[in-house]
């Protein structure tokens, strides 16, 4: 189910993570308003990024990579685990591409 949506442009980035973990590579997304240098402008792929997202443990604060991008509109949704698991409530961030109507 879809909770809420808006336009932005969604990022692809390599991070390290604040907790020490190992390096995330190609995590799909984080949005304009996550990056701490982000202005109005789309940031160029391969620049060097400070993380304001707080989805992924270790990811407020981080250093990241810009990897890719795409002016889209990104939703946040809740959806059911095909493991049985609990439902999961307000997951950021999924693009048009990603959704089906399954």
């Amino acid at each position: 189910m879809i909770v809420g949506a808006f336009d932005t442009t969604a990022y692809e980035v390599s991070y390290q993570p604040t907790t020490g973990s190992k390096r995330v590579k190609n995590h799909k997304w984080v949005t304009q308003e996550e990056i701490e240098e982000a202005k109005d402008e789309v940031i160029a792929n391969g620049t060097e990024v400070t993380l304001k997202a707080d989805h992924m443990e270790g990811m407020d604060d981080a250093p990241a990579t810009i990897e890719a991008s795409d002016k889209t509109t990104v939703y946040m949704i809740d959806y059911k685990p095909t493991t049985g698991d609990d439902t999961v409530k307000n997951h950021k961030w999924v693009t048009e591409k990603e959704l089906s109507e399954d």
